[in-house]
């Protein structure tokens, strides 16, 4: 077994369940750490923290409980693909740049995460945070795309 550990992002979508059952048949059985990047205040938390009574602190903690619970989730389905998996939460603004931290604390292999397949005005407003890990990793990045809709490409 390969040393090294890979990433897996999980955010409990279809994206990310596809994309461990990708690193599952490319990359075989491994070490790997399944993680999820929650935000550290939502744009809802945002706007309630500046009410005087609201601490902010309580939001972190279940922002974090909710990205723990999205990781477990992960875990599992990582486990039942092959790897040997231990799961991770963080919280970061943006997303990508604690993708990219924990790819560089545990000296990631890979970083495994599915794609959205945003296009157009839609990614530039929404944003990619696969683009933007595959920009700032400085290692090897398997990026998941959906499934093809073939009734679109006529």
């Amino acid at each position: 077994m390969n040393e090294a550990p890979i990433l897996i992002c999980y955010d409990g979508s279809d994206g990310a369940q596809r994309a461990i059952d990708a690193a599952a048949d490319l990359l075989g059985p491994r070490r790997a750490v399944v993680l999820d990047v929650g935000p550290v205040l939502t744009a809802a938390e945002s706007l309630a923290v500046m009410a005087p009574v609201t601490p902010g602190a309580a939001f972190e903690g279940l922002n974090e409980d909710d990205a723990r619970q999205r990781a477990r989730a992960g875990l599992e389905l990582a486990r039942q693909a092959g790897f040997v998996a231990e799961a991770r939460a963080d919280l970061a603004a943006p997303t990508w740049e604690g993708i990219v931290d924990t790819a560089d604390e545990i000296d990631a292999a890979v970083i495994v995460l599915g794609s959205r397949g945003l296009k157009g005005a839609r990614e530039a407003f929404e944003g990619s945070v696969s683009h933007q890990v595959a920009e700032h990793a400085g290692r090897p990045v398997l990026i998941v795309p959906p499934p093809h809709d073939r009734r679109r490409a006529s």
